[in-house]
């Protein structure tokens, strides 16, 4: 009888180590601008975490989006105020210009080939910036939050390419179609 305790004892001590070496990871990232936020979630997938501070009071999310990537790709986070998958989202994307400076922009995920146009959104976005540190991109944003809730479907994505600085579609296998859930940011 001792066996079978011991093997749950030592899947229950790796299992525990695992879940806290995630939740290191996420809240011990300091920024390099010296934002701080007071909550963090590590994605479960694209090695994604998602920073963020809620004020009630006003219904506005700040945010830090992280996300590996080279400097050839895009990084992307949103809202889906109306269903749960990619279509209808509003999303930051990130992406480095032609320029070689980095940019970021509020767009609209109207299809399954959206045009990944600048775009203003159903509610209010502002404080739009990013940064690339450590091959990790990050975005930085406030919204606004619609309808008065704090629970939402949130989808992230990643692209490998940008061109004549647009980014072209990401993969659409793994966990490039698995990247989507609900977070309640309260």
């Amino acid at each position: 009888m001792a066996t079978p305790f011991n093997a749950i004892l030592v899947l229950s001590i790796l299992i525990s180590s695992c879940l806290s070496s995630a939740a290191q990871t996420c809240s011990s990232y300091t920024f390099s601008n010296s934002k701080v936020f007071s909550s963090c979630t590590q994605l479960p997938h694209l090695g994604a975490s998602l920073y963020y501070n809620y004020t009630t009071s006003t219904n506005t999310l700040d945010i830090a989006f992280k996300a590996p990537q080279t400097s050839k790709g895009w990084i992307a986070w949103g809202l889906n105020p109306n269903g749960t998958k990619m279509v209808g989202s509003q999303a930051i994307v990130a992406f480095f210009h032609s320029n070689g400076s980095m940019v970021s922009y509020p767009t609209r995920l109207d299809s399954y080939a959206p045009s990944m146009a600048p775009e203003a959104l159903s509610f209010p976005v502002s404080d739009v910036s990013t940064e690339y540190v450590n091959k990790e991109m990050i975005i930085f944003a406030t919204l606004g939050l619609v309808g008065g809730g704090s629970k939402f479907n949130h989808v992230w994505q990643e692209g490998s390419t940008v061109l004549n600085d647009v980014p072209k579609a990401h993969s659409i296998t793994g966990e490039n179609i698995q990247s989507l859930g609900t977070i309640d940011f309260q």
